[in-house]
């Protein structure tokens, strides 16, 4: 048995200044732009906990938005979704990337938000 649930909306930017592309973002959503990022690369868009997180992210593709679910055993969640049609794509860091049968990119993760346990999904393997 494993938890998931969908986590993130992540807005993939290509080029120009992450900063700026967070400052639009979070202005344009009734956000708050992480100004001391953990990682150059990724911006927190903040809101309140309760909602799902939204996330800019520097890219070298076209820009696309794509989500994240967020899991607490990411083999087990890989091959659930393998089994409904999705194929691994990649892993970065401690993540899988993976594809929709619609060709859609998303992203297995660990777990994101604080009330993960008490909401996510709860899948028998």
């Amino acid at each position: 048995m494993h938890k998931s649930r969908l986590a993130v909306a992540v807005i993939d930017c290509q080029g120009g200044d992450l900063g700026e592309h967070a400052t639009f973002w979070a202005s344009a959503l009734g956000r708050v732009a992480e100004d001391r990022p953990k990682d150059p690369k990724y911006r927190d868009l903040i809101g309140p906990d309760s909602e799902m997180r939204l996330l800019v992210q520097s890219v070298d593709h076209g820009p696309r938005v794509h989500l994240d679910i967020e899991t607490d055993d990411i083999s087990a969640e890989v091959a659930r979704l393998t089994r409904l049609g999705a194929r691994e794509v990649g892993k970065c860091k401690t993540w899988v990337v993976m594809e929709a049968p619609s060709g859609h990119r998303f992203c297995v993760v660990g777990p994101q938000r604080p009330d993960f346990e008490k909401n996510a999904n709860v899948w028998e393997d």
